[in-house]
């Protein structure tokens, strides 16, 4: 799991988490979801077992959908946020428009 934060450390386990909380949760668990495929990813690249790295590419590829899946959510849950990456996703398009 990512270091940089932990969106469970201050949760009481006789209360639901708040709105704010489960955003930030998403958020960690898209982190968490990409640290493991990069993890995955190094693993198949340092060995020759051609099994192993078929599996850990596959498992690699899972955690990819996942991420998507979270990504979708936040969407969803924090459309702010959504809108930002919208607007960073066109700022790449004009670039990409003026390379071409």
């Amino acid at each position: 799991m990512p270091e940089f934060a932990n969106p469970f450390s201050c949760l009481a386990a006789d209360r639901k988490v708040t709105h704010e909380e489960l955003v930030r949760a998403i958020r960690y668990m898209i982190a968490a979801e990409y640290e493991a495929v990069q993890l995955y990813v190094q693993l198949a690249e340092s060995t020759d077992n051609k099994l192993a790295q078929a599996v850990l590419r596959d498992i690699a590829d899972e955690e990819i959908v996942h991420a998507g899946e979270f990504m979708r959510l936040l969407k969803e849950l924090a459309p702010e946020e959504a809108e930002l990456y919208a607007k960073g996703e066109e700022e790449v398009e004009e670039i990409i428009e003026e390379l071409c």
